[in-house]
């Protein structure tokens, strides 16, 4: 039997990574779910939910002519998609979410909240997602579902790192899993360098909450400012795996000198251009009920979540130093320091 106030959610996407723990939270709290995809990922993971199979790329037929209280769409990366759907369901749906990112700000020399200035492109109509394009493609997504939906009804909500059980980019889950190996292990910079993360399932319980209470606005999904540490994220990654690891913290002139920072993730140097990527402001989002769970939480559950992966898996580590590469840098650490 549904809740009495329950919600029909449209989810565009909903079985990558992301969706699972938005969709899970919605039925948990008792509204009904339509997911919206391809059919090409996790396509058994919700047999019992309405799947309505299509292409946001020219394929949104199947949505025609529907209804729905509320839209999430967490799978939106090239703009002429977004504004593509949010044209077909601006008036099939009373309010629409948009998973951006805070990659969208022009740039991270400063500290930014959400009226800080958004990154650009020069040729609008490109639509190859690189390491470049990414923030302002994701910027021009925004821009396109407001065009369509309107202020009033549209939630914006734009996450730092994603992390937590399920997350196939191995951003996070590098640093508790390379500490389960144990040995000498390199960490970037110093233990007191800030970073930023937000735990997947906070920002799907925020979702949740957005849809709910009709939370419209734009809102950064982080955690706050100067309360994470790479100290914090050592200690506890040591504490849940009970490795031996002995850190080798190495300096940001060796990091520069040895060209290895890309390799590195959720850290960015304190220093040059990236020097405030840790520093972006959740006070909205926070004041709307935003709720971060202790971090050491997040390490615990992920390294529970990473014992149950098959061994290939496990083996494919997406992020981070290779092993021969760590080592390498470590005795040229020891070397230089000498």
């Amino acid at each position: 039997m549904q809740a009495k106030n329950s919600l029909r959610i449209l989810m565009l996407g909903g079985t990558g990574y992301i969706g699972p723990h938005m969709v899970s939270e919605f039925l948990r709290r008792g509204h009904q779910v339509a997911l919206f995809n391809r059919g090409r990922t996790n396509e058994d993971l919700f047999p019992d939910l309405e799947t309505l199979l299509g292409d946001r790329d020219g394929g949104l037929d199947v949505l025609k002519g529907k209804k729905w209280d509320a839209v999430v769409d967490n799978s939106g990366y090239v703009p002429r998609h977004v504004a593509d759907s949010a044209r077909l369901l601006a008036s099939a749906v009373a309010h629409y979410l948009y998973i951006s990112t805070i990659s969208v700000y022009a740039s991270f020399a400063v500290a930014n909240d959400e009226d800080s200035p958004l990154g650009t492109m020069p040729d609008e109509s490109v639509e190859e997602v690189t390491n470049e394009t990414y923030g302002p493609m994701k910027a021009l997504c925004e821009s396109r579902a407001r065009a369509e939906i309107g202020n009033d009804r549209l939630t914006i909500l734009r996450p730092t790192y994603i992390c937590g059980p399920g997350d196939r980019t191995d951003r996070y889950t590098y640093w508790p899993v390379r500490t389960m190996r144990g040995g000498e292990m390199l960490w970037p910079g110093t233990p007191a360098d800030p970073i930023q993360i937000i735990d997947v399932r906070d920002l799907a319980n925020f979702v949740v909450d957005c849809i709910e209470k009709k939370i419209t606005g734009v809102y950064n999904t982080v955690t706050p400012v100067g309360s994470y540490t790479m100290g914090d994220l050592m200690n506890h990654s040591v504490a849940v795996t009970g490795a031996a690891m002995t850190p080798v913290w190495v300096s940001n002139t060796f990091i520069a000198d040895h060209e290895f920072e890309d390799a590195i993730p959720i850290w960015s140097s304190p220093e040059g251009e990236t020097r405030n990527v840790a520093s972006v402001s959740g006070d909205r989002a926070f004041a709307r009920g935003l709720a971060a769970r202790p971090p050491r939480e997040t390490c615990r559950d992920v390294v529970s979540w990473w014992k149950t992966l098959p061994a290939d898996r496990q083996q494919n580590m997406q992020a981070g130093l290779a092993a021969d590469r760590e080592t390498q840098l470590i005795a040229e650490w020891h070397q230089k320091k000498i």
